[in-house]
């Protein structure tokens, strides 16, 4: 039988959840059990992959060397355009990501850290810190370099649109067999993708340098997210647009700037710099 107490506590836990977060989180769980149901097709695996690696560097290189560290320089428009591109991964709005992801930075692996697998525990680092209040405001001062445009501040405030706008377009460009693999499950698995990065790429793999938090080189995670599982590098030379420093560190975000940059769409490339 539940005591008042244990029923007190449950309802407090419930109480520190965010509604929204829960709602955006849940369903599209829930709904990858209903790929079994769908008759497999190789064609689906090549919209998951594409719809994944498209939107995992746009995390990558949008809201994370960009917008969080500004590793590099974009013109106004490509500017917008990348931070639409980030937002159709359902990760929240662009200023929202980088003002977390820069408290992460000034307080890593600290009690002020907003998802530290040390001091809060792995479930919190990976996903528990997302559905909880307490992440939903965020200090705007921290984002006033890019808060004063009002494309931005939009983009944040409507984040839910441009996911909305991707998954409708890849529906009515395969239908509903594609839009499962290609959006549903594509999404869920990007989500753990880059969530691996805030858990195990803090508690799983090599240190090359002894910076004051407990941040993780680790090769498999470099490969599933573009490069961000150089994670104990990225910490040491936060502002440098390449994370995978040695030749073999594979670093395709990295890869993909250079190109970028050589035909003037990227501008002012960091290789290493000092973290904001």
């Amino acid at each position: 039988m539940e005591t008042p107490k244990s029923s007190s506590t449950l309802m407090a836990s419930i109480r520190r959840l965010h509604f929204d977060a829960i709602v955006a989180f849940g369903p599209l769980h829930v709904a990858c059990f209903f790929l079994l149901w769908i008759p497999f097709k190789w064609s689906y695996v090549a919209w998951l992959v594409a719809t994944y690696t498209v939107r995992m560097f746009a995390v990558t290189a949008g809201y994370h060397r960009y917008f969080s560290h500004r590793s590099y320089k974009l013109g106004r428009v490509s500017q917008f355009l990348l931070g639409f591109l980030a937002e159709t991964s359902a990760q929240k709005g662009v200023l929202w990501w980088s003002a977390h992801h820069r408290m992460h930075h000034r307080h890593s692996d600290t009690v002020a850290d907003p998802h530290s697998p040390a001091r809060q525990g792995f479930w919190w680092s990976h996903i528990g810190w997302l559905v909880s209040q307490k992440s939903d405001a965020c200090d705007q001062r921290i984002m006033k370099d890019f808060d004063q445009y009002p494309e931005l501040q939009l983009l944040n405030r409507y984040h839910r649109v441009p996911a909305m706008l991707f998954g409708a377009a890849v529906y009515a460009a395969g239908g509903f067999g594609v839009f499962m693999w290609g959006f549903v499950l594509s999404t869920v698995v990007l989500w753990h993708g880059t969530f691996s990065i805030n858990s195990l790429a803090h508690l799983w793999g090599s240190r090359r340098f002894e910076t004051k938090d407990d941040s993780r080189n680790n090769f498999f995670l470099a490969l599933i997210t573009l490069g961000e599982g150089w994670h104990n590098n990225h910490h040491h030379y936060m502002s440098s647009a390449r994370q995978g420093l040695k030749w073999w560190e594979i670093d395709i975000t990295y890869y993909v700037l250079r190109m970028l940059s050589a035909i003037g769409i990227v501008h002012d490339l960091r290789e290493v710099g000092r973290a904001i």
